[in-house]
């Protein structure tokens, strides 16, 4: 086979053709040098970003011939050798499928052996986190004291699994992800010798796909070269890494932006119909956004200025854009990305981000709880803890002048003045509601209760269709009486019964009247004066009972008056009781 991968063909000769390692490259080629180069190196770092290349360069430049040198000459007979591993002295290991304890006794075996045809026996072993506890404990003394004719080079891509006693006998160096601007560059020079037309957006979007390798980099180039007919373009590249056009991401964008839900599906079914992946597209709408959030957080960067290079439609869209708009997209789209993992259709929740994006007087959910929250701030969470702060400064002049100990009779005084607060704290809509509730009283039976009781589940999925912040705000209440035509929800808290009743009453009358079939209205009260309701309540239906009626078993007894209850609500509350027939 005479064709080579374009890898294989430009993988650097040299430490100078190591791209996006100046920090690496630099202080190897000094201590070569010199001749002050360590007996152990420990090269780590993403996939395809030249630790073995780096290693078999080293191994060149200290058996060149015209050693010391900071670059192999790459002409000398050993140069030549180690190139085409004619000279057994330059030794690569697979850790992979080398890492049992035997393989390395065989290397401590054999290292006591000098070279046969260069200076040094380099030992050059890949994927070294993959050799076993026992292989670690075999290498160590080796690696610690070698001839003075062997070099260790070990290459990981995960240096957390190799042992702390194997790090501290290397010299460690770590390579980092090559950022895009050096990938084009390099791609460039390749091209440029080898004649192949290619545009600039197509290098870029190699660049990005190849997250930082080099040698994936130029595996996409060589399958972008193949695939097309005269020149490489940026739809050659799509079709190859799966990805959807630019021009589609921006319509989907702007759609969303707009708000336009048609033209945003219309996008949608154009990407189904390529054969695009979903989860994909969402991935790429994620980075889209990274983008344009980084150009306009640090527009000097590289990485920004390589972004910017030839696409005036994103230079539009970095500026239509804000900033708290994007967050709230990357929020919604982080929230499909997950569900669309386990999705078995995962078209459908991306047309449902797209519906929901386009909402946007509906805002985001953090948005609509952030707004909920300052609404409830201002109908009265402030005048509360100020009236509690009161209260504690009367309680502290109290003790500071009566001393520690506060009599009964204080604390008796005390208690209409807490009371008073919380009187004051109920509008005259809540007083209206109270009165409303004991009209509506007579024509609630036990029936209709049960009933909303039951099918209280089915509400609250039917509001949270509508309003997700409106079936959270449920979640502090309870139906406790019901009629024909009228329900009654009790809150616990009075800011979560004023939101409901102010903004989503409607939400909730809707759905209760869908689950019960019939117009339902709501009443709303908080739980502490629906106690005192029922109670003035059933005191006057005994009352009108014991006057009213001569016959015995008329009327049932109210649970008063049964000795068994009055002695279970003495020992744990009425609140976490429930009385049943």
């Amino acid at each position: 086979m005479s064709y080579q991968a374009l890898y294989r063909v430009w993988r650097p000769a040299q430490l100078r053709d190591v791209v996006g390692q100046e920090h690496i490259t630099k202080t190897l080629k000094n201590a070569l040098l010199q001749d002050k180069f360590s007996h152990a190196y420990l090269f780590t770092g993403p996939r395809g970003t030249g630790k073995t290349s780096a290693a078999k360069i080293i191994s060149k430049a200290i058996n060149c011939e015209k050693a010391p040198v900071d670059e192999p000459c790459n002409e000398c007979t050993t140069c030549r050798g180690i190139q085409d591993g004619s000279i057994v002295d330059v030794i690569e290991i697979d850790a992979a499928s080398n890492n049992g304890v035997d393989e390395i006794r065989d290397i401590r075996d054999k290292v006591k052996f000098a070279p046969s045809a260069a200076r040094f026996k380099v030992y050059i072993i890949d994927e070294v986190h993959m050799l076993s506890t026992g292989a670690f404990n075999a290498l160590l003394k080796t690696l610690e004291e070698p001839p003075r004719h062997v070099i260790f080079i070990l290459a990981t891509t995960e240096p957390h699994k190799i042992p702390l006693t194997i790090i501290s006998r290397c010299q460690r160096f770590d390579f980092k992800r090559i950022s895009a601007y050096s990938m084009i560059e390099r791609m460039n020079e390749i091209i440029e010798s080898t004649e192949v037309s290619v545009d600039e957006e197509a290098l870029a979007l190699i660049a990005r796909a190849s997250e930082g390798g080099m040698r994936d980099a130029l595996s996409l180039l060589d399958q972008a070269i193949s695939y097309s007919d005269e020149s490489v373009t940026a739809d050659n590249v799509l079709s190859i890494i799966g990805a959807v056009s630019q021009q589609l991401i921006h319509q989907v964008v702007q759609s969303v932006y707009s708000g336009s839900v048609g033209e945003g599906l219309e996008a949608i079914d154009l990407l189904m119909k390529e054969g695009k992946d979903p989860t994909r597209f969402i991935e790429d709408l994620i980075f889209f956004f990274r983008d344009v959030l980084m150009v306009k957080a640090a527009p000097h960067l590289d990485e920004s200025k390589d972004r910017l290079a030839g696409d005036e439609r994103f230079k539009e869209i970095v500026h239509q854009l804000d900033e708290a708009w994007i967050f709230a997209i990357m929020e919604r789209l982080n929230h499909f990305q997950q569900e669309m993992k386990w999705a078995s259709h995962p078209q459908v929740f991306l047309e449902m981000f797209i519906v929901q994006a386009c909402q946007k007087a509906s805002g985001t959910p953090s948005e609509q709880v952030k707004g909920a929250s300052l609404q409830l701030e201002d109908n009265g969470t402030i005048l509360q803890l100020q009236k509690k702060v009161q209260e504690l400064e009367t309680a502290l002049r109290a003790i500071q002048s009566q001393g520690t100990q506060i009599n009964q009779s204080t604390q008796q005084s005390s208690e209409p003045t807490r009371s008073k607060p919380r009187q004051a704290q109920s509008s005259a809509k809540s007083r209206a509601h109270v009165n409303k509730v004991k009209e509506m009283l007579s024509e609630a039976t036990k029936q209709h209760l049960q009933q909303i009781t039951s099918s209280w589940g089915q509400v609250i999925e039917q509001v949270k269709q509508k309003s997700v912040p409106a079936s959270a705000w449920l979640n502090d209440c309870k139906p406790v009486a019901c009629s024909e035509g009228q329900f009654v929800l009790a809150f616990r808290n009075e800011m979560h019964r004023d939101m409901v009743d102010n903004k989503f009453r409607e939400i909730v009358e809707e759905a209760v009247t869908i689950v019960a079939q019939r117009d339902m209205n709501m009443l709303t009260l908080l739980v502490s004066h629906w106690d005192e309701i029922k109670e003035a309540y059933l005191k006057e239906q005994k009352q009108h009972s014991e006057g009213t009626s001569s016959k015995e078993g008329q009327t049932e007894p109210a649970p008063e008056e049964n000795p068994l209850i009055d002695e279970a609500v003495k020992l744990v509350g009425r609140d976490l009781m429930e009385i049943k027939d």
